[in-house]
């Protein structure tokens, strides 16, 4: 994709040296590295993961230039050619600087689903490790993640006549009763799922219509086949008051950047507002806005207040992963990323 940008610089200049002989300030949670992996393991790849406006791109970037690789995108909104004001893609500077796969490759009509996402990332990730490099992911989308580091069923294709009949059974006797459905199909994925989580009710109600089996039985298949890749797993935190602030700063700043005009065009070319991308933060509350259910301030708040709660889900996903290397990213980013750095060459 882009070109890889000028050669190595110095340390002070903001890129990490590619051999450090040691983290400077590795975090307390940090793991020591793993002995060696024997031969017969899948090749690796390095994760740099963490809750929305931790620091992960700034990072990533450092990461990737002191290793020599390029970087794979696993956030689920950047991937959308159309959305710029509220995704934090990488800059432009940045993309020079290293080669970023997986940015801007559909568009917002898209059904771009985690089947879509592995199909193109794991061409990338084999011609990277050819190349003799140690492909760099760099994302917060938990399902991108998995499916590339554990494994992952993709099941049928969508059924868009299923969807809607089901979707007008929960708007005529509510999302519980749907709910109830799935219990005696599959009581096992009922009892994971709360009963208002639509969208997952859905799915396993259309994989079973489909398919004839339970989705639990076939998630935990999946679940036993060798995963493709051996993950380094590089996960980002701040302080919960520091995190909170840069989310609303980021919330600010998307304002700022020209969200609302962008949400306007979207929601004025007519796009069904249950695509994927629509679903994204700042985007489908300032569609309520647009709809008048409340005031521009209101919609702010919102957009904040839930950016704030995706995040703990991220951190709780993060700290609870096996293999997670924890890294306090409030240090300056050089000491962050030689620290990661340290971690993968001393693991891969």
């Amino acid at each position: 994709m882009n070109a890889q940008g000028a050669g190595q610089a110095e340390h002070g200049s903001g890129k990490v040296p590619a051999h450090p002989e040691g983290p400077s300030s590795r975090s307390e949670n940090t793991p020591a590295p793993a002995p060696h992996p024997e031969r017969s393991s899948p090749p690796p790849i390095a994760v740099i993961t963490g809750p929305t406006a931790v620091g992960k791109t700034e990072i990533g970037v450092l990461v990737a230039e002191a290793l020599g690789t390029e970087i794979v995108n696993a956030d689920s909104m950047q991937v959308y050619r159309e959305m710029h004001a509220g995704t934090a893609k990488p800059t432009p500077e940045e993309r020079a600087r290293v080669p970023h796969h997986l940015v801007e490759v559909a568009s917002v009509r898209d059904v771009f689903t985690v089947a879509d996402f592995k199909e193109l990332a794991i061409p990338i990730l084999h011609r990277l490790i050819a190349e003799g490099k140690i492909p760099l992911v760099v994302g917060g989308t938990r399902l991108y993640i998995k499916a590339l580091t554990a494994g992952f069923f993709e099941g049928p294709p969508r059924d868009p006549e299923f969807r809607a009949r089901m979707e007008a059974l929960a708007a005529e006797h509510g999302r519980p009763y749907l709910h109830a459905m799935l219990a005696e199909i599959d009581p096992d994925k009922a009892a994971k799922l709360s009963p208002h989580d639509l969208k997952r009710i859905v799915r396993a109600l259309e994989v079973h219509h489909a398919t004839g089996q339970r989705i639990s039985q076939l998630q935990a298949q999946s679940q036993e086949a060798q995963p493709p890749f051996r993950a380094i797993l590089i996960g980002l935190v701040r302080d919960r008051e520091e995190l909170y602030r840069r989310i609303d700063e980021r919330v600010d700043q998307m304002v700022e950047a020209g969200l609302l005009e962008e949400v306007r065009a979207l929601h004025e070319a007519g796009l069904d507002e249950r695509l994927t991308a629509i679903q994204a933060h700042g985007y489908k509350e300032l569609i309520g806005y647009l709809r008048g259910e409340y005031d521009f301030a209101e919609a702010v708040r919102i957009t904040k207040r839930n950016t704030r709660h995706y995040a703990r889900r991220q951190l709780s996903w993060m700290r609870g992963e096996p293999g997670m290397h924890i890294l306090d990213a409030s240090r300056p980013p050089e000491e962050v990323a030689a620290d990661a750095t340290h971690i993968i060459v001393a693991e891969a």
